[in-house]
């Protein structure tokens, strides 16, 4: 026993402790050894052990044989940091200014800053994020996951969010293997439904679908893309639909187009997976010749600057900033422990039709 009545093991326990909290020792750092402890407090090996026991026991330290005791990464995270980590798949002009604003609306209020990181759509540049955020002071993540479509190649760094304590919010998309975590995602089924409708009431049968094949939104969007034209009484083909990747997104659509053009097999409506893509279609069209809407009725997906300029592309709108406050809303939820049931934050976003100037009635 200490002149304090405590056991000499949980005297040293709770210094250690002490110089952890404190910073004196950071998370990832090597504590001195045993005999080095043993030294300095003049105790017995047994004694020092069992302190060491009792902090790997509460997490603060883990031990890793042959290499010695370190203060575990989960310290770094066990104060708050008011920090707040973003990753998505782009940072451009696109839709994302926007969703970030949006987040930072309800983030900045509660006093949160916004640590920002984004992918390019590539799974080992998503893994390097979440690596090198795990390194970081956070106290949640809102995440934009890269290929959903594909299985998640690093399900060991979410299972060390989950350990270390740090909540975590997927949107725009989500991981099959996750579809439990929290998540917020557009119903994009019925987006592709109500554009493919819009084309069918002009009276389009030859609907062409250009949809991205490794993001979730792309499969969707084509399940609703189908069911229209099955609803329509109009058999699906496989080959009046498009398909492109991550890494050919900007060359495949618009070759797909020329052939199109080349082959003399046109259809009447094309379906974009994006208004990005729409506008490669529609910029490939005229320079071959066509004209939209007169020759072929074409919509996007998104409501971006994009499909505002000129008379416009028929669109699907995407409540950008709105999403980005539920996103807020909702990791700001789970860092303060509110159940699932008592949550108040809607999960799936309604699509909404914008007609604009790039469909017309056919004749």
């Amino acid at each position: 026993m200490t002149e304090n009545g405590k056991p000499k093991y949980f005297t040293l326990m709770e210094e250690l402790k002490e110089e952890i909290l404190s910073g004196q020792i950071q998370p990832g750092e090597k504590l001195p050894s045993e005999n080095q402890l043993t030294e300095k407090y003049s105790l017995s090996r047994h004694t020092v052990r069992k302190a060491i026991a009792l902090l790997e026991r509460e997490g603060y330290v883990e031990a890793y044989h042959g290499k010695g005791t370190f203060c575990s990464e989960k310290m770094r995270h066990m104060k708050k940091s008011r920090n707040i980590a973003v990753v998505t798949t782009y940072i451009s002009d696109y839709i994302f200014p926007r969703l970030i604003q949006g987040m930072d609306n309800i983030l900045s209020e509660q006093g949160y800053s916004i640590i920002l990181k984004n992918t390019g759509n590539s799974r080992q540049k998503e893994a390097r994020c979440l690596e090198e955020l795990l390194q970081k002071d956070i106290d949640g993540l809102i995440i934009e996951p890269s290929k959903s479509q594909l299985s998640c190649r690093h399900p060991n760094l979410y299972e060390n969010l989950d350990k270390y304590q740090i909540p975590y919010v997927f949107i725009q998309g989500i991981y099959t293997e996750m579809k439990d975590k929290p998540h917020i995602l557009m119903d994009d089924v019925r987006g592709g439904y109500l554009v493919t409708q819009y084309l069918l009431e002009l009276g389009h049968r030859r609907i062409t679908g250009f949809f991205k094949a490794d993001d979730i939104q792309g499969i969707n969007r084509h399940k609703g893309y189908v069911k229209a034209l099955q609803e329509a009484g109009i058999s699906y083909d496989p080959d009046a639909v498009v398909w492109f990747h991550t890494e050919d997104r900007k060359s495949k659509p618009a070759m797909m187009v020329r052939e199109m053009v080349r082959s003399g097999n046109l259809p009447d409506g094309i379906v974009c997976y994006n208004d990005q893509i729409a506008v490669q279609v529609i910029e490939t069209l005229e320079a071959c010749g066509l004209k939209v809407p007169e020759d072929i009725s074409v919509t996007g997906y998104d409501n971006s600057l994009y499909a505002q300029r000129g008379t416009g592309i028929t669109t699907i709108a995407h409540p950008q900033e709105k999403l980005g406050e539920m996103a807020a809303e909702l990791i700001l939820e789970k860092i303060a422990g509110v159940p699932e049931e008592d949550s108040k934050v809607e999960r799936m976003i309604q699509p909404e039709l914008i007609i604009r100037g790039s469909c017309r009635k056919y004749d």
